[in-house]
């Protein structure tokens, strides 16, 4: 008997020696998908990876999984998707210190934030807000950011700063504040926002520059003392916080380090998967619930394409080079 072209081709597809790729071999998603979070629980990261996993979940009818993976400003969590199967099963909630701010920190990279990801979409953008202790804020008369600023001249080195960890936004938006000040803090770098936030209010710490999602609860509790947003408009979760720039004086003119907070996945991950995420993740986004939920937290929801997102890493890339170059940060 003599196979045709098409017969030979249709038997070699589906030969065991020839295995297909895991998307091809049933409806994506037939097992749970991973969801990494390069930074300890509690911080704005985990919330919003949190918030969209039951999306997902609904949607897609398999369990989407947060897996926390804490280190090294968000390199270690990064790295590890860098590396994983481009099969649609795991993805990054990477953050302006992974794809942004990090190349220009660290001097030798465990991932390249360009080569090694394909953008999804960008989740929301975020104020920071600083904030400190109430007891230090009494102990050292700050009420304002220019009482800080008095403060910190007048205690130089006396005055803790928490951060998520090394080239965070958060780390950044502390260090251009010192910078533009000329002031001086120790800079103490947490595996996240949650334990750097529990040793806040315990008084550990005296100052942070936190993503606003996580420190709006205890700012509303009275466990935190805001003292200005980070961004260049006040916030509508916090209308009554006045910007760093409107109460800085001359020395701040132009201060603006806010947060963002975006979905990747390895390199060579297929287009559909992308986009379906892409889609379902705009989607969710858009809704009245969704948009009240994260808009009360002080996070503004995007849902962009992935083509946009790629062109937005590039150019906050460029952004926060300037600001590493001119703050002086340097990590080992």
């Amino acid at each position: 008997m003599t196979l045709s072209r098409r017969h030979l081709i249709t038997a070699a597809a589906f030969s065991p020696l020839v295995p297909l790729p895991a998307w091809a071999q049933g409806a994506w998603p037939n097992k749970s998908v991973r969801i990494v979070v390069p930074f300890a629980a509690g911080g704005t990261t985990d919330i919003l990876a949190r918030a969209l996993a039951p999306e997902f979940q609904r949607v897609f009818g398999q369990p989407f999984v947060v897996d926390n993976k804490p280190g090294a400003g968000g390199n270690n969590g990064a790295a590890e998707v860098s590396k994983a199967a481009a099969d649609g099963y795991t993805f990054l909630m990477g953050t302006v210190g992974t794809h942004a701010i990090n190349p220009s920190l660290y001097p030798k990279m465990p991932y390249d934030h360009v080569k090694d990801f394909v953008p999804v979409t960008l989740v929301a953008g975020v104020p920071n807000v600083l904030v400190m202790n109430p007891a230090a804020a009494q102990k050292y008369g700050v009420n304002s950011v220019a009482d800080l600023v008095k403060a910190l001249k007048a205690n130089p080195g006396r005055l803790n700063m928490a951060s998520s960890g090394n080239g965070t936004s958060i780390h950044l938006a502390g260090e251009l504040f010192k910078s533009m000040t000329g002031t001086f803090m120790v800079h103490l770098p947490y595996r996240g926002s949650g334990p750097a936030l529990i040793d806040l209010m315990a008084g550990n710490v005296e100052v942070m520059f936190d993503n606003l999602p996580s420190a709006l609860p205890h700012i509303k509790s009275g466990r935190l003392k805001a003292l200005a947003v980070t961004s260049a408009a006040r916030s509508g979760a916090v209308p009554e916080v006045p910007t760093v720039e409107e109460v800085g004086g001359p020395a701040l003119k132009g201060y603006e380090a806010s947060s963002w907070f975006g979905l990747l996945a390895p390199a060579g991950t297929p287009a559909d998967v992308v986009n379906r995420v892409q889609q379902e993740t705009a989607k969710a986004l858009a809704t009245a619930s969704m948009k009240e939920r994260l808009l009360s937290q002080g996070a503004i929801p995007s849902g962009m394409t992935s083509a946009e997102f790629a062109r937005f890493i590039a150019a906050e890339t460029t952004k926060w080079s300037k600001v590493v170059k001119a703050s002086g940060a340097k990590v080992d």
